[in-house]
């Protein structure tokens, strides 16, 4: 099994994990970190950190994963940054990890449910959503990744959907009287850990590609940067 190295900077929280198969069992390690406008600070710092404690070189990787997006138009293509950087360094492919499959993963893991609705807060009071189902040990989506106002959410109804993501909880009122909300774990962001997991599968799919052609996936146009995020990149730009 390879040994997969995760970033994961969407939302307000950052996150590096290792899926390290030179355990037994194979293991996963994690750091995050939370504040928005520090992540491009912070995660070479925590990728640093990881390789370290496992004794594990970043040449030693099979592929970095990283959070495609939806989310943070800043927090994605810092993510993205990131992983490019890396991988142009030590020579290794990249694996674009989609945020909402990250989300169901992590509630399958919390709940045990293989029918998941994801929503993930967009701001501007609108969600990314998607809804997936786990059979064979892969995720596959029923609603594919979208972006709409909280009350248009509208999974197919299935037995057993459980329902993840902050999106509930910055919305409540826009799920009130939902069934598919009504037992939402609305503590969930995404986080590098799952995408570690997932990255197994998805490099021995050969979903892997060049640094070079990695791209983040946005729902939403974006029109212009504010000062924040232009710092932000600048500093990522800086760091990689």
């Amino acid at each position: 099994m390879p040994i997969i190295l995760a970033i994961e900077t969407s939302s307000e929280l950052a996150s590096c994990a290792l899926f390290n198969s030179g355990t037994t069992p194979a293991a996963v390690m994690s750091r995050e970190t939370a504040g928005v406008r520090t992540h491009s600070q912070s995660v070479l710092p925590m990728v640093q950190e990881l390789l370290r404690e496992a004794g594990v070189k970043l040449a030693d990787c099979d592929a970095i994963a990283f959070g495609a997006g939806p989310g943070s138009f800043t927090g994605v293509r810092t993510a993205c940054g990131v992983a490019q950087g890396l991988a142009f360094g030590a020579g290794l492919p990249v694996l674009p990890m989609v945020t909402l499959e990250a989300l169901a993963e992590a509630c399958r893991a919390r709940s045990g449910a293989t029918e998941v609705l994801a929503v993930l807060d967009a701001r501007m009071n609108e969600v990314y959503w998607a809804q997936y189902r786990y059979a064979d040990d892969a995720w596959s989506a029923v609603r594919a990744p979208a972006l709409s106002a909280p009350q248009d959410v509208s999974p197919q109804p299935v037995a057993g959907l459980a329902a993840c993501g902050n999106g509930f909880a910055a919305y409540p009122d826009a799920f009130a009287g939902k069934d598919f909300a009504m037992h939402a774990i609305g503590d969930m962001l995404p986080h590098a850990r799952d995408m570690a997991v997932l990255g197994v599968a998805a490099l021995a799919a050969g979903l892997a590609v060049p640094a070079d052609q990695a791209q983040p996936l946005y729902l939403r146009n974006k029109v212009a940067y504010t000062s924040a995020e232009r710092q932000a990149i600048n500093a990522a730009k800086a760091g990689g």
